[in-house]
């Protein structure tokens, strides 16, 4: 099949594009940094660099794809940019995608959505998938839709390495010990991939997760892995969160929406039409993502 993904090599778009080219595939790898062209050839791939912004270049990078991955990003350095309405930009790719499939004639989509995306309350930044979705509802009947909705993405559990070494703890607005459903990057693109080259008509929705933990046990399993078998996961209230993203320069909008988000994620609201879905769990469990989170916590 001739495929086309976005994404560049992402966490998620480098292991799927091995995937496809392994099995055989022709893929075409968007990405917005030409530096990027030779590594994504050395993986068997074709290059085509350009922007999501670009609703002519998508076009043209369709043109011609018996199916495509589409995901949008505004980078973490978006998360700063004071100017930026961050749910509207994602809109407009989400816009450049709907034009960009239409144009081009593609048949067979997959879209990278998110958790949350369900509702169009609650989810705090999520919403910004729950538009898209929409978006992309409105193609051609005859368009085939997966969007794919991961959970929390283990790498995310990066960002709790300033605080664990400035603070001694996990500190965030959400926590105890119910359980949360986490996924590994490599299960979303094994789903992805299979989603991408299997028959299907009409509109469906899949969920990813690779493991379910309380985020006391995250916590314990982290420290171990770091050599701090004490570690805990603390509950601060949603001011406290605010005040401390707001402190770090990040826009005002971006971290109400984040705080909003994580508390979907403590009062459950988030995980309301998942566990009405609830997936079969991948093959990367958390065990095995703390190695490499220790790895990146003693660089």
């Amino acid at each position: 099949m001739k495929i086309t993904i976005t994404g560049s090599l992402g966490n998620i778009s480098k292991p799927l594009t091995k995937e496809l080219v392994q099995k055989g595939h022709q893929v075409t790898v968007i990405s917005s940094n030409p530096e990027r062209q030779k590594d994504i050839e050395a993986l068997g791939a074709l290059a085509a660099i350009g922007t999501m912004e670009d609703a002519d270049f998508l076009t043209a990078s369709f043109k011609g794809a018996e199916a495509v991955y589409v995901m949008e990003t505004m980078g973490p350095r978006g998360f700063f940019d004071q100017n930026l309405d961050i749910i509207g930009a994602i809109s407009k790719i989400g816009n450049n995608y709907k034009q960009a499939i239409e144009l081009s004639g593609v048949k067979r989509v997959v879209h990278l959505s998110s958790i949350g995306a369900h509702t169009d309350k609650g989810n705090g930044l999520l919403a910004f998938h729950y538009n898209v979705e929409n978006i992309l509802q409105t193609l051609p009947s005859d368009v085939s839709i997966t969007f794919m909705r991961p959970v929390g993405f283990y790498y995310n559990l990066l960002g709790f390495i300033n605080t664990i070494k400035t603070q001694g703890v996990i500190a965030t607005n959400y926590g105890g010990d119910s359980i949360k459903p986490w996924v590994s990057p490599i299960d979303i693109a094994a789903a992805v991939a299979e989603e991408l080259v299997t028959p299907f008509e009409g509109r469906k929705v899949r969920y990813v997760a690779s493991d379910e933990i309380s985020c006391n046990e995250l916590a314990s399993l982290l420290g171990a892995a770091i050599g701090k078998p004490d570690l805990k996961w603390v509950v601060i209230t949603d001011e406290q969160l605010l005040n401390g993203m707001l402190s770090t320069g990040m826009n005002p909008k971006v971290a109400a929406g984040m705080v909003e988000m994580n508390a979907g994620m403590n009062n459950g609201a988030l995980y309301e039409d998942y566990y009405r879905n609830r997936p079969t769990l991948g093959k990367v469990k958390l065990a095995e993502y703390a190695k490499e989170f220790a790895a990146v916590y003693n660089q």
